[in-house]
């Protein structure tokens, strides 16, 4: 279940309440409510009415004026000239498309990071891969008669192990009727 969100009221002198803890808040607080994975709602308090599309943008203009990134001008030039409705929906779409582009190089970015970390962690992992890479396994029928080879010779030193040397009994044995 989804929580609920941080109602905000924003009253005609401009200021914000936060209904949730009884104080007021300026737009940071609010970017930092969104930043922390939040869902933020601003109503005008007297009328109810919606104001969140509204609020996040003049967020992020007020942002843009701190940093001089932002938003090309040509595309803010864009917004402003797309003033009916299919023309905004088509920049709506360009711009969440381009947002969902954006997060999956992001997403691609970080995988790719924690793959360099863990290997970065685990350098005996990574020299076995490389190992592994550059000489490939051989071929099971290869391996075959050496195996086949090596199995045969320790069977003969069993067996030697077994035999008594030169009519020697072996130590563990006692005979029978001597102490």
């Amino acid at each position: 279940m989804k929580p609920a969100p941080v109602v905000i009221k924003k009253y005609g002198n401009r200021r914000l309440y936060d209904s949730s803890t009884s104080k007021y808040v300026n737009l940071d607080d609010i970017a930092g409510f969104i930043r922390e994975g939040k869902d933020v709602q601003i109503v005008d308090a007297k009328t109810g009415q919606d104001l969140t599309r509204v609020t996040l943008t003049q967020i992020i203009t007020e942002d843009a004026k701190e940093k001089p990134t932002g938003l090309p001008l040509e595309l803010l030039r864009q917004l402003i000239v797309a003033s009916d409705e299919v023309r905004q929906e088509f920049v709506m779409w360009y711009l969440k498309s381009a947002f969902d582009s954006y997060q999956k190089v992001q997403d691609a970015v970080q995988s790719r990071l924690g793959e360099v970390q863990s290997a970065i962690l685990s350098p005996v992992d990574m020299m076995k891969q490389l190992m592994g890479a550059a000489a490939p396994p051989q071929p099971r029928a290869e391996a075959e008669p050496e195996l086949d080879a090596l199995r045969k010779r320790v069977a003969e030193l069993e067996a030697r192990l077994k035999k008594p040397v030169g009519g020697k009994r072996s130590p563990t044995r006692k005979r029978k009727g001597r102490v």
